[in-house]
């Protein structure tokens, strides 16, 4: 009950872009058709699903202090927490080179869709936070971290997927001239973000 818990408020309460912000230059810049947005969204569905367990692992056998007790006594003292920056985003690195491989070779129509925003899910603000977040909450077992990962990817997958849609009908309708294009979008997306504060007030 606790990782459906950890998952539904990954998804709405703790929603990365509509709660923390994270992810915005993809989420903006992909978002002005829904197969963009599809093909983007699963691709941090997965590169998060994979990359915060993977850091969770790292973080609780290798670099925190007392983690590599496993090696023997005489390494219980060593703490190696100073890296975790460098060595999550090394991870994520390594991650979404594999996705983009993936891409390039099954969907060369959406890897050219995407163009330098699939390469760039490297430096999304929502994967490496998705690390942070797990290190800062300190889940006490790898199906916690994993179930978080699968939710925020799964929340930020909504929120694209969701402005993109939008995006494809305000197309036909009259939006001033200064608000067309990231103007309009900006304002969506506020009113998105409010709308999913609503979820705040539920008891999970």
């Amino acid at each position: 009950m606790n990782l459906i818990n950890i998952f539904v408020k990954a998804i709405f309460i703790e929603n990365m872009i509509f709660a923390y912000f994270l992810g915005m230059c993809s989420y903006l810049a992909v978002s002005k058709t829904v197969k963009t947005a599809v093909g983007l969204g699963a691709a941090v569905i997965f590169v998060l699903g994979v990359t915060v367990p993977v850091n969770y692992l790292l973080e609780n056998f290798v670099l925190k202090e007392g983690a590599l007790a496993w090696l023997g006594a005489s390494y219980a003292g060593i703490d190696l927490s100073f890296l975790s920056f460098i060595m999550f985003i090394a991870v994520v690195a390594a991650i979404v080179q594999l996705v983009e491989m993936v891409v390039e070779k099954f969907a060369p129509a959406l890897y050219g869709a995407l163009g330098i925003f699939l390469p760039l899910i490297a430096v999304n603000c929502s994967i490496l936070g998705g690390a942070l977040f797990m290190q800062e909450r300190q889940y006490s077992n790898i199906a916690e971290a994993t179930s978080f990962a699968l939710g925020s990817g799964v929340g930020w997958f909504l929120a694209i997927v969701a402005i993109a849609a939008i995006r494809e009908k305000i197309r036909y309708s009259h939006v001033p001239a200064p608000l067309r294009g990231l103007g309009i979008t900006f304002i969506i997306t506020g009113l998105m973000g409010i709308a999913f504060m609503a979820f705040m007030g539920i008891k999970i």
